[in-house]
């Protein structure tokens, strides 16, 4: 049995070596030939190699599943050897990743036919695509770290690929500063971690986990460095409003971004938290950070005009609570999260032309608030004691469990006007029905997570959490129970606008681009005006 896996760990792992860097040389010949039958070629080959890909990582899962010893089996041991990092995590991720590079692939070919940007795509496309590839597959944290920064700099040559716009410019300028933070950030905890273990490679990191002391102060900056890292990516407050911008970009940018980079964020934490020390400052913080742009976005998301807008803001508060759930160490949770958002979001993005034609429909006239409301709050309270007879479906977290009960309150609260009885039984079935099916995709995707036995959820942990969720609840409430009241229309205005957390940082960053273009211009000067001399001349 062992040398039969060992015969095929062999070329499904060498897959994974090599798809990135033939991705990396089909975007270089991409970017450099002018020849439009070779450039079709291009394009036809990066889908096949996306299919690889998938294959690959198909028989990796099925090779680490199929083998009694998991961990001890000789597949990750071969794969440590050849730098890469072969665990359900990266399977999972590498099969998503490669999903959705081929469906925006396709899409891309046909949306970007005859638009001067479509050869400046491809490359720069394939290049996030393999910088997001060894980042999940690298065992040493050292190219993990180039691949992050890799990452950021092609997507920022995709969000100007429309260089006469100047959202979008402002929207790339916004995006590579908070991006090189981020780098830093990922290096400097890097560089601490092989201060602490003495190594860059994950899985030596892994294995001295127990034979370090408790409580490093080297492990709570490493923690901070990346929870700002993560913040950063994820987009959330006050430096949201680049997500915001980048819907100046093609409809196939937008959807790589929201589907797949915007995540790497948690991705960081859910691959390198098992190094960490338990309940970290940087969990404090995505717990603090992340709900309060869950709360924020959520609110904002409901009052916007534009189907993109509102997508943006729904990405931004669902980056949010994948890192509250982090923060509270629901590892599972956010890893569940992180799958169904890419693949919702891919699929929001590139469908949106069809939103805004049924946007014109006219929407369902809602049932009175009152029963609405009855129904609702009795669909929650069956929720809530199912979650009270059976706390292990949400891990004993009663964080978890209000978000829960809170998500069943609000799905059944839609209820159109004149729906039937058995229809209003049906969809509440439905909304009670996410409780066990949670603890179903739990119970299935459980072990992919490394578990942490020493993380506890302190009491400050705790309060956070449950103040995130008492706020967001408490103002959906005043708004939904007394929709006409002075103090809901300020509500909305407020909230239309984010509650404008985003302006500081917009604001310096518009001088920043105002002063970048002066310097430009100034330099085109000269030059124009020896032109304009010699023509007279």
């Amino acid at each position: 049995m062992n040398l039969i896996i060992t015969a095929l760990s062999m070329p499904a792992l060498f897959v994974w070596l090599t798809i990135p860097v033939l991705l990396l040389l089909l975007a270089l010949f991409s970017s450099w030939s002018r020849n439009p039958l070779k450039l079709a070629h291009c394009w036809r080959l990066a889908g096949y190699l996306f299919t690889v890909s998938m294959a690959a990582s198909m028989v990796i899962g099925l090779l680490l599943m199929v083998d009694p010893r998991g961990a001890d089996s000789a597949l990750p041991e071969l794969g440590h050897q050849l730098g890469l990092q072969p665990d359900g995590l990266a399977v999972w991720m590498a099969l998503m990743v490669a999903f959705i590079g081929w469906v925006i692939l396709r899409y891309a070919g046909d949306y970007l036919q005859g638009d001067p940007v479509r050869n400046r795509f491809l490359p720069r496309f394939l290049t996030a695509l393999a910088s997001v590839l060894l980042l999940i597959f690298a065992n040493n944290l050292l190219v993990l770290a180039g691949a992050w920064i890799g990452v950021s700099l092609a997507l920022h040559h995709l969000l100007t690929l429309y260089r006469n716009r100047r959202e979008a410019r402002l929207a790339a300028l916004q995006k590579f500063i908070i991006s090189r933070v981020g780098d830093v950030c990922v290096i400097g905890g890097v560089l601490l971690l092989h201060t602490h273990y003495g190594s860059f490679r994950l899985s030596d990191m892994i294995a001295s986990v127990g034979a370090r002391g408790q409580g490093s102060a080297t492990l709570e900056l490493a923690s901070v460095l990346f929870a700002t890292a993560a913040l950063l990516k994820c987009a959330q407050v006050p430096f949201h409003g680049w997500l915001i911008r980048v819907m100046e970009a093609p409809t196939p940018v937008s959807a790589l971004l929201h589907a797949g980079v915007i995540n790497l964020g948690g991705f960081l934490w859910l691959r390198l938290f098992p190094v960490l020390d338990g309940f970290t400052l940087g969990h404090l913080m995505l717990l603090a950070v992340g709900g309060m742009t869950a709360m924020v976005s959520v609110l904002t998301m409901m009052s916007q005009a534009s189907v993109k807008h509102a997508l943006a803001w729904s990405t931004s508060a669902q980056m949010g609570f994948m890192l509250f759930e982090i923060g509270m160490g629901a590892y599972v949770l956010a890893f569940l999260h992180l799958l169904a958002h890419s693949l919702y979001k891919a699929h929001s993005f590139l469908a949106s032309g069809r939103t805004v034609s049924a946007s014109r429909v006219a929407p369902f006239e809602e049932a009175a608030r009152g029963p609405r409301v009855a129904w609702s709050a009795a669909a929650a309270s069956v929720a809530a004691l199912i979650l009270w007879l059976s706390p292990g479906l949400v891990e004993g977290n009663l964080v978890l469990g209000a978000v829960l009960v809170m998500a069943v309150f609000g799905s059944v609260l839609g209820f159109p006007e004149g729906i039937g009885r058995s229809q209003k039984l049906l969809l509440t079935g439905c909304a009670i029905g996410l409780v066990p099916l949670y603890g179903i995709a739990h119970w299935l995707l459980g072990g992919v997570i490394v578990p942490q036995p020493d993380f506890a959820l302190p009491l400050i942990g705790l309060l956070v959490g449950l103040a995130v969720v008492g706020m967001l609840v408490t103002i959906s409430l005043v708004i939904l129970l007394t929709p006409n009241s002075p103090l809901s229309q300020t509500l909305r205005y407020h909230i239309s606008n984010g509650f404008y957390l985003m302006l500081p940082f917009d604001q310096i960053t518009e001088r920043l681009s105002h002063y970048l273009e002066l310097t430009r211009a100034g330099r085109d000067l000269p030059q124009n005006a020896t032109s304009t001399l010699g023509d007279k001349s």
